[in-house]
């Protein structure tokens, strides 16, 4: 018989362990995890079984604090910067020449005109000094006396002030809020750069009156053909490579070279100077405004194709009467998108121009001047609807706008996160060389220098010093070309964990799934054990009375739940294997006597 249950027993469809000791046992056991065994058969050393407990203890300690290091790095997201040498042709960047020879717009001359003559006056309160008007940059109008009937006024309690009368060193302007209650002075240390902004401060409110469709217009007679000769590439420019692009208030004219198209006339397979662009250029300085910018010659901007150029913070200037040589070297930066870096993805922007972080702070920077101030900058593009500040509308505009531009650099508003950097940026760095065009520049410098390979050439008629040659060609056609890529990714941080666990564990990936295993049979013995305590055996008293006088009979019910279906023994002592489940069995106490109906009901006593 007992033989008969060992086998029954042998035979379990579902088998499980009876503790948490049982489990443990048989995982240390039989675990490929090494060093769990020691923590079995040294059971009757204790000295041993502490060992080996502590060991295991400071190896799991160790493998979870390199465990942490790694995802601290893995969320760190740093990249590493691959650099890589290319070469190959290339197509050559767009180039933007002005002439530096702002026009003055015929709509505003009269305004422009008592602005020159307000100037005068200023100029000779601080220094004494009298200027003609043709030094003012007036054009000879017959300035008018101030009327009501006109829409424009110039507000004259804005002038230059002498804020140290002792030595004449900070000179600059006031500014004052809609109120008159909160006040600043815009100082310089220079007076020509004070008297500058000054000037430029009413210009632009005298400016904001010509409306921005007809700005192009307005600048039509102005004779902007300053360009007198181009070769790229030892050919003549074709005339549609000329896109005049836009006349700025201060840089005047201005062309933009190969900005559109992309053909293989502007590719470039060969570095060197006869392989580049060569111009010659007129200046012609009409003095037209000379008290915004004390500049002469030409602005100079290398940038990419299809891209706005940033007049105000890129380029360099090249004077008249000087051969200016440039040589180009392109690279490539290519930044990782969130969470590796904060850049934007999509290379152009609304208007279908390549993306510029510059040009997007402007357009932010004009959405807060709009909302703050109740006006648009100037300088900027202006949003549909909206109209440019001057202070006869806006009195308090300019002290709105330096408070604001002063928190922009401070970077207290979000302009910077709108506005992040491309993530494929084009580097560009250029090197100049200059050459008087003269046998003996101002600086002694001969024509014999060697960092051109240029000859000199006639001027054409024009006099020397009213010329200016530009060389631009690719100093070399290998390139650099710098790509972030991130240091960890899923793949290598699962190598690295891997690795971590073979060192402190000496085991494999079948290993983690041992213990997932573990995890799981512990989590099903907790349920048991449950359901053992908060299930155990249950009683159930009923009463019953057969008529008036007769003793209260009670049943005693008893159900033994503590034992789950699976584990119920039959009364032959074997365990249930196959087939439906059985009941739990149920004991029945009787208690009293009973006559009739019960015993009719064949209830066994």
């Amino acid at each position: 018989m007992e033989t008969t249950r060992e086998q029954q027993k042998g035979e379990r469809l579902i088998e499980f362990y009876d503790s948490f000791g049982d489990l443990f046992n048989f995982f240390c056991t039989n675990t490929t995890i090494h060093g769990m065994i020691r923590l079995v058969c040294t059971r009757h050393n204790r000295l041993k079984t502490a060992f080996w407990s502590l060991l295991f203890l400071a190896t799991l300690g160790m493998l979870s604090w390199q465990f942490v290091l790694l995802f601290m790095q893995y969320w760190k997201y740093l990249v590493i910067l691959t650099v890589s040498i290319h070469s190959e042709p290339k197509i050559f960047p767009s180039i933007t020449l002005c002439d530096m020879n702002p026009p003055r717009s015929l709509l505003v001359q009269q305004y422009l005109e008592d602005l020159d003559e307000f100037a005068q006056e200023n100029i000779y309160s601080l220094y004494k000094l009298n200027i003609t008007k043709s030094q003012a940059g007036s054009q000879g109008y017959p300035t008018t006396s101030p009327s009501s009937d006109r829409p424009f006024h110039l507000d004259r309690g804005i002038q230059l002030e002498n804020l140290d009368p002792q030595t004449t060193k900070k000179v600059g302007f006031k500014l004052c809020n809609s109120t008159g209650g909160d006040c600043f002075h815009r100082t310089h240390s220079s007076g020509v750069m004070a008297i500058q902004e000054w000037y430029q401060f009413h210009f632009i409110n005298i400016m904001a009156l010509l409306h921005p469709q007809n700005e192009t217009s307005n600048y039509e007679a102005h004779n902007s053909n300053f360009i007198i000769s181009c070769y790229f590439n030892g050919e003549a420019c074709r005339k549609q490579d000329f896109q005049r692009v836009f006349h700025h208030p201060v840089y005047g004219s201005c062309y933009t070279f190969h900005n559109q198209e992309k053909n293989d006339f502007w590719k470039i397979k060969q570095s060197g100077l006869i392989h580049g662009i060569s111009l010659t250029l007129k200046a012609k300085q009409d003095n037209s405004l000379p008290l915004m910018s004390t500049e002469a010659g030409f602005k100079v901007i290398i940038h990419a194709r299809n891209q706005t150029p940033s007049l105000e913070h890129e380029g360099f200037n090249i004077r008249p009467g000087i051969e200016t040589t440039i040589s180009v070297r392109e690279d490539e930066l290519h930044h990782l998108e969130e969470p590796y870096g904060h850049c934007r993805k999509d290379h152009e922007d609304m208007d279908g121009n390549l993306y510029s972080r510059q040009a997007c702070l402007h357009s932010c920077f004009q959405e807060l001047m709009i909302q703050t101030c109740g006006c648009g900058y100037y300088f900027y593009p202006l949003p549909d609807g909206a109209q440019y500040c001057n202070y006869n509308q806006h009195p308090a505009w300019g002290h709105c706008f330096y408070k604001l531009y002063q928190n922009l650099k401070l970077h207290r508003f979000d302009c910077m996160k709108r506005c992040p950097k491309p993530c494929g940026v084009w580097v560009g760095k250029e090197t100049v060389c200059l050459l008087a065009l003269q046998h003996r520049g101002p600086l002694g410098i001969s024509t014999e220098n060697p960092c051109t390979n240029s000859q000199q050439e006639s001027s054409n008629g024009y006099q020397r010093n009213k010329v200016a040659r530009v060389h631009i060609f690719y100093q070399q056609l290998n390139y650099l070309s710098m790509d972030e890529t991130p240091k960890y990714l899923v793949r290598k941080l699962l190598v690295k964990m891997s690795f971590e666990w073979s060192l402190w564990f000496g085991s494999s990936v079948l290993s983690v799934v041992e213990i997932l295993e573990l995890l799981l049979d512990a989590t099903v013995l907790t349920f048991i054990l449950g359901y053992r305590r908060f299930f155990g055996s249950r009683t159930w008293n009923i009463e019953a009375s057969e008529g008036p006088g007769e003793r209260v009979r009670t049943l005693t019910i008893q159900q033994d739940l503590s034992q789950l279906p699976w584990m119920v023994e039959t009364k032959m002592g074997s365990y249930i294997s196959a087939g439906p489940l059985q009941t739990h069995p149920v004991n029945i106490i009787v208690q009293g006597r009973f006559h009739g109906p019960w015993l009719q009901s064949g209830l066994k006593m």
